[in-house]
Formats: C-alpha cells, structure tokens, sequence
C-alpha cells in the first residue's frame, strides 16, 4: 500500500526559530532517518534499501559523492543519504490520474515541497500546446514528438541537452555521444552551477580539473582546512573521515561565514559513544580553529597565508619546498610579486579575520608534513572564484602539498556522479583528444563548436536562438539564477523534455509542448533484454565503482535513462527515415539497451583509465589516473604545476546593503526538499527566512523576526524581489546574511557570473531589506 503524500506544503506562519546546534548527527540525525524512511517506505522496504546503501553488491547513494572506504559499516549511510533514499523508494506514485486531477496552472501554485511528497511518476505524460493537463502517451509517440522537433531545427545548436549530476557513467556518455550525432555541443549540467570553477582553477594550475587525495589522505592528513563548505548537512559522511584525522593526530581549521554545527563537533552514530552524544561526554570535537570569514573573503585569507608563508621563508629559508619547486613548478615569481604588493591591511579588510589568526594558521601549515585543503560552493560561486581557487592552489604549492600523502586539494562534489557525468563527456567545451577518440571509435564527425554552458543556455532559450531543451534528471528550474528570465525563457521554447523520477517545478514552466519521461532511479532493478543490469558512477576522488538497484520499479512503464536514450537513438540515427543518418554515430543502439557491459566497451574504447572496465568492476571498482596525485605529473602545458599571480578581489558592500549568501537547510539537498527544518541552525517549520548579524538588524531599524523583502540590484538597474522573508538575529559576520535557496534564486542576476567559469554568483548577492509597508 502506497503511503500517503502530504495534503499542504510549508505553512511559514509556523516558523520558529530556536538556538543554533553546536554538534552535528548523534541520536537526533538517527530518529529522523528512521522517521522519513518509515513515513516514505514502511519498515519492509526501508530495511531492503538502507541496508544496501554504498555497499559492494548494493547500489550507490544518489546524494553527496564521498567516497567509501574499503570497510564498509551495516549502516554506510548518513541522515540526507536516508532522505535521499526514501524519497526515490517511496511507495507514493503519481499516475496520469493524478494530472487528470490536477491542471498545471494549479500544480504551479503549490510549494516546491509539496510537489516532490508526490511520489514516483509511473508513465510518459504529454502536456499539449495550449493544453492545461498533461495527459498519457505511449513512449512511441513521445520519441516521435522528439524526433520531430529536433528534425525541424533550422540548425542542431537550437537544441539544448542539460544534465544532472544523478546521471550513471553508462547514460551520461550515450547521451553526449547522441547529442554530439545530432550536431551540438550543448551538453549544459549541473557542475556549471557549482564546482565549475574548481576544474577552471585546477585545470589551468595541476593540469586536471579534479581533487588530487585519496580517502586515506584525508584521513591521515596532519591538517585539513575546511573551507566553504557545510559537511554536517551537504557531505555527512565526511564528517566519519575528519574524525579519523582527529584521532591519528591531525588538526583542522574551519573556514566559513556561519559557525556551522557539523564544522564544529560530530556526535558518530555508528559508536556508542555518538549515540550517547555530547552530555555524556561522546562526541569528538572537529575544529580546532574557526576561523568566520566574510563572504567572498577567501581569496584574500589564502593571500595572507600565502604572504606570512614568504615572510617566514625570508626569515629561515625552511619553508618552502626548494626540492618540488624547482622541479615541479613554474611561475613562482610573479606569485611572490603579488604577495609582497598585497598589505596586510587590506587582507584583513577583505578577510574579515585579524592578522593574528591567520598567522596562526600558518604556523600551523609550517609546523605540518602535510596539507589538505576541502572546500565547496563557498569558494566557487563568487565572481572572482577561480582566482580564489588559483590562489589555494599556490600556497598548497609553495610546500609541495601536491602528490604527498596526506596532502593536496579536495573539491568536495555535491551530486553522486557530477564528476562521473564531465568524465564521460558531459561537457559543452571537451578537449580535442575526446573528439578525436570519439570520432575514431564511433567512425563520425563530432562537433568542435563550444556550446553552451548553463547560463548561455538560458540566454538563448530567452532570445529564441534555442528551441529544445531536453533534460535528463535534475530541476533545471530550480537549479538556476534569476528564475524570472528562466522561466520565460524556457516558456520561450517549442518543446521542453524532463527525464525525471518525481514531479519538480520544472515540468510546469514549459515549452508550447512539454514531455514528462519517467526513469528509473538507483534503488530500482533495472532488466533488459540481457538479463538484470548494473551502472557505474565516480565519486569525488576518482574512483569508479558499480550500482545495482534491487526495488521493483514503480510502473511498468518507467525506464531506464539508458533505455531512454539507446530508444531514441536508434530513431534519430539507425533507422531508414531517421533524420541524422548522415553523420550517425557508428553503434548499436538496441545492443548498447540490451546489456550495460557493452556500453563500458564502448567507454574503454573511448576514455583513458577505463581499461578492463567490465572485469574491475567486478572486484570492487577502481581509481581512475591521476598525474599530480600518483606521480607528479602535470599535464599543464609546460608539464609543470602553475604557480599564478592574481590581483586580489573581494566583494565591496555599499552603505546600506548585505552581501548575502543562498545555501541549503538542512532537509534539503540541492533543489528538493526533504522537510520543513532546518535542526542545526535552530529553524523549524519554514524556510523563508534570512539570516542576519544583530547589529545589522538594528542599523536597518528592522526587529528580529520582523517580516522583510529581499531587494537585489546589479549594474544591469534591475530590482529583483524575493518577498515575504522572516528577518533572523543570527552568528554572521557583519554585512553578510544568508537565506535558502531555490526560494532566493530570484535575486542572482544571469548575467552576474563568476570570471572563467561562468558560475552564477550565488554566495555574492548585494541585497538590501526592505520593510513590508
């Protein structure tokens, strides 16, 4: 028996705010995983999924890309890894009785919450142009409605093809390799919204746009700096790792605008002791520095690190790894030269942090054999981002902290396979040696044009220069800035196509026509033609490992992602009336459906580091190669790591106005919403809220827990608007605030992107509080 989806979304009136955690996990994260898994599965079924979670024989989380280790726990989930589940194994479904029910105009009044409470959608939906209910079809005539639309394209980059991070190894390169056959390199993801700017930073710097540690280095490490990043509620498992580094002696230092709990102090649910939590003297304390930085203050912190570094390597010549440098590196003086033109007053100025305080992180750095540095979306969504990421970089350089044990960077990715998904291709500007493997493998002409990444995309979707958008996973809706000019945008659009396991917004801001295709998702059995079939992700340092769903899926007519995409390749290019059988791709299509392994042939054939694919994956998985991390070697075009010299950069908030940061709560991840709480930061019951320092409240004349807008405005003189915000006393740094997102999307402009990368700016809006009149 299906259980029962929520009858209303979030009541704001209910919203009470109490005192922010000071730990993280422990009992409370145990109950409430227990709690939604129950609500969601019923015990039977929670049992045959959570006991399956990142196990050898199981299937992967569909949340956070943390590594496993090699001794896998009963329970190797944590408490979003639970929600996660749940809300994909749910026995709720929504049938096409649910959308005879309800129109789309009334589906769009309701909460993002609300919506995703649905369940599980069982079959293809078709919402007509000028039609207000979507209606069943069968899956012939939604490829046919595809197939039409792309055929009737004056050219294929009118077409746009995003993806999500949720995307197995297997999908993501058959869908860049179709949408490389129909003419485009419109292949927009996730990753452009988020770690973008670390592969800018990193790949221009190390020469590869991925983190250079091992699980075993983050849990060996003498010191990690944490920087930008909420690991109690975005990466929990991480939290196991920081605590190994604890009790093997390292230290680390916190780095982040708001004193987050899981920075602070874990309480391990797997030991006795986290369970018997802190007031029983459990509980392992994680930081042994915090250091609040304001927002968009990073750059200038790692400059003054970098800068109390040279000082002291004037002063004994014992700081710097003359070794590594000399033969690893190039660059080092016009680093050097923009540390000693950078004062110590404006450092401190941009920072945030007394001078004292970063020098004491930098004895500890000297003192240290190694360094890690992690870091999140803190770092990368600023304007001046990868100059940030550049400048980490440098000072991990400047001691040879690349290719050592317990040392080197670690961008933490949010989604299961983002890092997977570019691997294979999920790229809109992919290097030439790709198109040359691809085209020699596949005996076609793949585009060389760039693409579009996501906020090009939107830009031309709103000036009709793209009239498809086709999305395999994700809430594209959600997941972008300025949600005003995105969803006229895609309303802009001849036919939007959403590859989804549950209702999001973005099946209601649509094209003239709009196509809903269900999919299976990681907890399902997944049986083709070959018999039961098994995908392959990669997780956030580099090693690719199987997934096996085991639930029977929701409807006879959901599909797989793979099946999806071989189905509709086979008629955009294998058939005799197929419109792209003039450059086709050279591959069987109906194979490629009928058994996964000869997929991952096709990868090995293509991808460097994928040798014996089918048969690595069957003895626990492997790690990709790694020139910095396992030798030294820096495929930079000097074969060396770049030292850089950046001139440094930091928000300037006008007279009146905060810098405000959106980021997640805790029953959330990314763009869905698990619940009504947010536990660590003291809020329940809602989540429009902005978080703002007390002194900042009474300048603005505004009371805490007053009612307020959110006014943005950027050079473009837009005011944009979002309404109705509970005004919060809370611990920030003075001039910043900080409120959820997608609900504050509204404010970041399109065009107010990072430099480089492109990333919408998302931790760096200028806003102004406006009273309710």
């Amino acid at each position: 028996m299906a259980t029962r989806a929520p009858k209303d979304g979030i009541n704001e009136a209910e919203i009470k705010v109490g005192k922010p955690k000071r730990q993280a996990v422990g009992l409370p994260a145990v109950l409430n995983s227990l709690k939604i898994s129950l609500d969601q599965m019923g015990p039977v079924r929670s049992a045959q999924t959570l006991l399956a979670v990142n196990q050898v024989k199981g299937f992967d989380c569909m949340g956070c890309a943390w590594p496993e280790g090699d001794k896998r726990h009963t329970a190797e989930f944590c408490e979003n890894g639970a929600k996660a589940v749940a809300e994909e194994a749910t026995r709720r479904i929504v049938t096409p009785s649910f959308f005879e029910k309800h129109s789309v105009a009334e589906l769009n009044e309701r909460d993002e919450y609300w919506l995703g409470q649905q369940g599980r959608i069982t079959h293809p939906m078709l919402l007509d142009e000028g039609g207000t209910h979507y209606r069943p079809v069968t899956w012939d005539m939604a490829y046919d409605i595809i197939v039409e639309e792309l055929a009737a394209l004056d050219s294929p980059d009118e077409a746009v093809f995003y993806t999500s991070g949720r995307t197995s190894n297997e999908a993501a390169f058959l869908y860049q390799l179709m949408v490389r056959g129909i003419g485009t390199n419109n292949l927009p993801d996730c990753s452009n919204m988020c770690h973008e700017s670390s592969g800018s930073a990193l790949t221009q710097t190390i020469g590869i746009g991925k983190g250079t540690v091992s699980l075993e280095d983050v849990d060996k490490a003498p010191l990690i700096l944490v920087a930008g990043q909420n690991p109690g509620t975005n990466h929990p498992r991480m939290l196991t790792s920081l605590e190994k580094a604890k009790k093997n002696g390292g230290q680390i230092v916190a780095i982040n605008p708001l004193p987050e709990a899981g920075l602070l102090r874990f309480e391990n649910p797997q030991k006795i002791s986290g369970i018997l939590g802190t007031k029983f003297g459990g509980g392992t304390q994680l930081a042994d520095d915090f250091l609040q930085i304001r927002l968009g203050g990073d750059q200038a912190l790692f400059q003054g690190l970098g800068k109390y570094l040279l000082e002291q390597e004037e002063k004994t010549g014992t700081v710097f790894d003359h070794e590594f440098i000399k033969a690893h590196t190039t660059g080092l003086e016009e680093y050097l030269q923009e540390l000693r033109d950078v004062s110590w007053d404006e450092i401190v100025e941009a920072s945030g942090i007394p001078k004292s305080q970063i020098t004491s992180v930098g004895d500890r750095m000297i003192a240290s054999p190694g360094t890690v540095v992690c870091w999140a979306m803190g770092l990368t969504q600023h304007k001046h981002s990868v100059k940030t990421l550049r400048d980490v970089v440098n000072v991990l350089l400047l001691q040879g902290n690349i290719g050592k044990p317990g040392a080197g960077v670690c961008p933490v990715r949010g989604h299961s396979n983002v890092q997977g998904d570019r691997t294979m291709g999920i790229f809109e500007r992919m290097p030439d040696g790709f198109h040359d493997a691809l085209d020699s493998h596949f005996s076609f002409a793949s585009p060389r044009k760039h693409g579009f990444d996501t906020v090009a995309a939107i830009r031309a979707m709103r000036d009709g220069k793209a009239k498809v958008f086709m999305a395999m996973g994700g809430n594209f809706v959600r997941a972008t800035p300025d949600s005003d000019v995105t969803d006229k945008a895609l309303r802009n659009t001849r036919l939007t196509v959403q590859v989804s396991t549950k209702m999001n917004r973005s099946h209601l801001i649509t094209g003239r026509r709009a196509l809903i295709l269900p999919a299976l998702g990681r907890t399902d059995k997944d049986t083709q033609a070959s018999g039961d079939q098994r995908v392959t992700v990669e997780d956030s340092m580099s090693a690719v490992h199987a997934s096996r769903g085991r639930l029977r899926p929701p409807g006879p007519d959901v599909r797989s992602e793979i099946a999806i995409v071989c189905e509709l390749g086979d008629r955009l290019f294998a058939r005799p009336q197929s419109p792209f059988r003039d450059n086709a791709p050279q591959i069987d299509w109906v194979a490629a459906q009928a058994d996964y392994s000869v997929v991952r042939n096709h990868i090995e054939a293509v991808i460097p580091g994928f040798e014996n694919y089918n048969t690595r994956i069957d003895t626990g998985g492997f790690v990709l190669p790694n020139g910095p991390r396992d030798g030294r070697k820096f495929t930079t075009p000097s074969g060396k790591a770049v030292f850089t010299g950046n001139a440094l950069e930091y928000p300037k908030i006008p007279e009146g106005r905060l810098l405000l940061q959106t980021l997640r709560s805790h029953d959330q991840y990314n763009t869905t919403i698990y619940g009504k709480d947010d536990r660590y930061r003291g809020i329940h019951g809602g989540r429009r809220v902005v978080m703002v320092h007390a002194d900042d409240l009474a300048a603005a004349g505004i009371a805490d827990g007053e009612i307020v807008n959110l006014v943005s405005q950027f050079s473009d003189g837009v005011e944009r608007r979002a309404e109705n915000f509970r005004a919060v006393t809370y611990q920030t740094p003075r001039g910043c605030a900080a409120a959820y997102y997608p609900e504050t999307n509204v404010l970041v402009p399109l065009d107010s992107t990072a430099d480089v990368s492109g990333t919408p700016t998302s931790k760096s809006v200028i806003i102004r509080l406006e009273k309710i009149a």
